[in-house]
């Protein structure tokens, strides 16, 4: 019990010697804000990016290989919007198919 009392206090007075670091004519805390930022993201992508280093065997992208399409399928068709009036007078607006 008094080691650890005597390590607490060894630390304690360690800290309360060191003198506070002040950073005079330096950079103003927006500055520092947007270090932080930056190294943050800097140590950030470093750690991402270590997960998932490449190595042979790992499955890469290829794009797939050319598809030749034939034309000749019959004919072509496409709607058509066309009004029609029903038989108590009202035009209706139908979508039809129309093949040519």
């Amino acid at each position: 019990m008094n080691r650890y009392l005597v390590t607490a206090f060894v630390a304690a007075s360690l800290m309360a010697a060191t003198p506070a670091a002040q950073a005079r004519d330096g950079i103003g805390p927006g500055g520092a804000a947007a270090l932080g930022v930056l190294g943050g993201l800097a140590v950030g992508g470093a750690i991402a990016s270590s997960q998932n280093g490449y190595y042979p065997g790992q499955p890469v992208y290829r794009a797939p290989g050319p598809v030749y399409v034939e034309d000749d399928y019959g004919p072509v068709c496409h709607f058509e919007r066309r009004r029609f009036v029903d038989p108590y007078g009202d035009v209706i607006i139908r979508r039809v198919r129309v093949c040519e």
